[in-house]
Parts: C-alpha cells; sequence; structure tokens
C-alpha cells in the first residue's frame, strides 16, 4: 500500500512561484488556467471516485495541482502534457511536495488530442482532467476511442460544454457532443467550479462531468466512425428532418427514408429526438464505413 499521508498541495503563493521560476504565462492558445485551491482538487478526486486500485490517466496537469491531490488517493498517475517545460518541472514537482509516491507518478510530453496507449508507461483505468477548454470535446472523445481500458471519466470543462455533454435527447442543446459521449456510457453533470480557484481567473464558469463507461455498442473502430458520421450529418442541419439531414449522407431523401424505415426511426422526426441506439442502428444498417467522425 502506498503512502499518501505526506502529499502536500500547491496553494495560491505555490502557484504563482513556480510560474514565476519557469518564466510560464499562462496562455489562452493552450487553455492555460491553474487550479490554486486544495479543497477543489480534493473534491475532483472524490467525485472520480478512483481509489487506490486505479491507475489515473491526467490530461493538461499544468503546473501539478490536480496532480498532487490524485496522488493522495490513486494507485498510480501518468500524465500527458504538452508543454515540454511544464512536462519537465512536474517529476520535481513531485519529488518535493509528494516525495512518497514519486515512484507512482509517470509525464509523457504529447499532445491530448492524439495519444495513444502505446506511448503511455502503464495501462490507465480513469481519466480525470482539467481539460483545455478550447479543445475539451474533441480530446475527451479522442481519449474515450482510443483507451477502451478507461472505465470512468471525471472531467473539468467550461460550463456550457458541461451541459451540452450531459444534456439528455429533447432538450435545445442536446447536439453532436451529447450523442457521442453517451456513445461511451452514461453521462451526468457531477458539480460546478467557481472561477475564484484558478490563477488567472477565467471569464467563464466551469462545470464537471462524469462518464460511466458501457461498452453497450462495442469498441470496434469503423463501428464508432460509421456511428459518428451519421450523427454529424443528423446535426449538420438540425432543424431539418431526417429525411432531409441525411439525403446527402445517404445518398438522396428517398434512400434516406428507406434507411431511416429500415432503423425503425420516423423519417419525418428531427436528430434532436434520437437517443444514440438510434443513430447506432441507422449506421448497422446502412452499413457505412465513411472514415473520420471522431470528433
Amino acid at each position: 500500500m502506498t503512502d499518501s499521508s505526506d502529499v502536500r498541495l500547491l496553494g495560491p503563493a505555490e502557484i504563482r512561484g513556480l510560474a514565476a521560476e519557469l518564466g510560464v504565462r499562462p496562455t489562452k492558445q493552450l487553455g492555460q488556467n491553474f487550479v490554486h485551491d486544495g479543497n477543489t482538487v480534493r473534491r475532483i478526486v472524490a467525485v472520480s471516485g478512483v481509489g487506490a486500485d486505479d491507475v489515473v490517466l491526467e490530461v493538461g496537469p499544468g503546473l501539478g495541482s490536480l496532480t498532487l491531490a490524485l496522488l493522495q488517493t490513486a494507485g498510480r498517475v501518468v500524465a500527458v502534457e504538452i508543454d515540454p517545460v511544464l512536462a519537465a518541472r512536474l517529476p520535481r514537482t513531485i519529488d518535493e511536495y509528494a516525495p512518497t509516491r514519486s515512484g507512482d507518478f509517470d509525464v509523457v510530453t504529447a499532445d491530448a488530442m492524439s495519444v495513444l496507449p502505446e506511448q503511455l508507461p502503464v495501462t490507465p483505468t480513469a481519466l480525470v482532467a482539467n481539460l483545455p477548454y478550447n479543445v475539451a470535446v474533441p480530446v475527451l472523445l479522442h481519449l474515450m476511442a482510443h483507451f477502451p481500458t478507461l472505465r470512468t471519466a471525471l472531467v473539468m470543462v467550461q460550463a456550457e460544454v458541461a451541459d451540452r455533454l450531459a444534456a439528455g435527447p429533447g432538450s435545445r442543446i442536446y447536439g453532436v457532443p451529447s450523442v457521442k459521449a453517451r456513445y461511451f456510457g452514461d453521462v451526468k453533470r457531477a458539480g460546478a467550479v467557481g472561477r475564484n480557484v484558478f490563477w488567472p481567473e477565467p471569464k467563464i464558469e466551469s462545470g464537471l462531468v462524469r462518464i460511466d463507461r458501457r461498452d453497450v455498442f462495442g469498441t470496434d473502430a469503423q463501428h464508432r466512425r460509421a456511428t459518428f458520421t451519421a450523427i454529424d450529418a443528423a446535426f449538420a442541419q438540425r432543424r431539418k428532418t431526417m429525411r432531409s439531414a441525411l439525403s446527402g449522407w445517404a445518398g438522396g431523401a428517398p434512400r434516406a427514408e428507406e434507411l431511416l424505415r429500415a432503423a425503425d426511426i420516423d423519417p419525418g422526426i428531427r436528430g434532436e429526438r434520437l437517443d444514440v441506439a438510434d443513430f447506432v442502428r441507422l449506421a448497422e444498417v446502412a452499413g457505412t464505413s465513411v472514415a473520420g467522425g471522431d470528433r
């Protein structure tokens, strides 16, 4: 059993000190806002439900605030950081603030938009991350698609994005992110995070989203891409009926209606009324093998 008793967390002074040492100025391009509140990172870890048996994948660890909180609870943490300066400093931060857990931490300098399992030294079981807000949805979908060992995901994203991800069929904000996230499992809002726990303080609110994986539709990449392509087509013109919206995808409105009826879907319905299972049936009926759609 690992000893987490001496793990210390970063506060506002430590965050600013590390940033000054590294000459780091948080950039909007990388979506950098560093959490400096210990209670917030502890709450994120608690909501994630990770424990000593989990290997946690953290994306965008930054200066290490959430990383240290994860090391208080998780069995192991592997962080993916795109910024080489931040990535190089993280192991030393762990040595200083969590000396008994330094052997349970790895950092990989990579882009989370394209990182693959073979690039990691361990196999992760859970995703816990403060995702860069400008690429949060494509990163989340990429990781859930390419890391089938992830049984749970708890991510912090922009509040509006959290609402869209967790929205159900029939909601006015239900759309492509909502449906695609549900391909992987049960999705729910898991809390809110105030602006004052970040440095610099963002102009937007933040929210937590949790996904509990259910591999109902399997893990075949072609099946996923076919389904996602149908989803993209349905919502490209979301005010149109499925018969009209899918005409280009199907090769004409008559063919779209034929496929919809074969999938037991009303051709006059709009995409916002359909669940992910409906799109899966539609893709299977169509036998679509068009590449793309992971994001």
